[in-house]
């Protein structure tokens, strides 16, 4: 598909590029393809070479990790969003494989125009550390809500984090089917449906993708969500990209994933 200027004035207001001069732009998007992929396709493999760094520009992205016949969602991605950046970067293999859950545009940019950018312009390589720092200090986020906290109180806490996230209002939508919740989660299916049941006690109402959180005092007397650990600000809030950086997709809706 030709490369469109709205396509490209998106790419340039993400943080990793919001910064950088005109000339390393061009640079780096100069080879830049655009392509569109039906759902279902498999964009890359565990253990691929990354040539390219993927801009989600419409559609969604699922990045999956696999291991001795078992497979977990890392991360579901949305417009529009970066990601691969880490392996990029350091020209090494794809540690996570990604495949479009719905039909998506996606612009490919090279991976080795995007390391020389990074040489010749200090700006855009310290927005890449600063990207790089923010999906670090995300996982460790995501680490300690694994390690530290059982799969009901990490549901309480997702479900506290989608409400303020969509408005703040009683009633919100699941972003995801809960197949891919659940593993995103760290639960199978039959779990998630388990502490759902267990959440009603809680003053959580479930009807298909709509949750209403009815007695939110009590769900956070459960959840008792943390700043260190939750992140509970929505893209919208940060126009300089500072609130994005601190997130990651294995919690949820990142514009990034390394």
């Amino acid at each position: 598909m030709p490369m469109r200027d709205v396509d490209l004035e998106r790419v340039k207001a993400l943080p990793l590029f919001a910064g950088c001069s005109a000339e390393t732009f061009r640079t780096v998007t100069g080879g830049a393809f655009l392509q569109r992929f039906p759902a279902g396709t498999t964009l890359l493999l565990e253990g691929d070479q990354v040539d390219f760094l993927y801009v989600l520009l419409d559609g969604i992205v699922e990045l999956e990790g696999t291991w001795n016949d078992k497979e977990t969602t890392l991360a579901v991605l949305r417009p529009v969003s970066t990601f691969i950046l880490a392996a990029v970067v350091l020209d090494a293999d794809a540690l996570m494989s990604a495949r479009t859950i719905e039909r998506s545009d996606i612009l490919m940019l090279s991976g080795e125009a995007l390391r020389r950018a990074m040489k010749e312009d200090a700006q855009f390589g310290f927005a890449v550390a600063q990207e790089l720092s923010g999906c670090y200090r995300g996982l460790v986020r995501a680490l300690k809500n694994q390690k530290l906290r059982g799969g009901l109180e990490r549901l309480a806490n997702y479900l506290i984090t989608q409400r303020l996230r969509q408005g703040g209002e009683p009633t919100f939508t699941l972003p995801h089917e809960k197949r891919v919740l659940a593993s995103l989660l760290g639960m199978t299916p039959e779990n998630l449906s388990r502490a759902f049941a267990t959440l009603a006690d809680y003053g959580v109402e479930v009807n298909g993708p709509q949750v209403t959180i009815t007695r939110p005092v009590v769900l956070e007397r459960l959840a008792k969500p943390n700043a260190l650990i939750d992140n509970h600000k929505p893209v919208t809030d940060a126009p300089t990209g500072k609130a994005q950086r601190e997130r990651w997709p294995i919690a949820d809706d990142s514009t990034r994933a390394a």
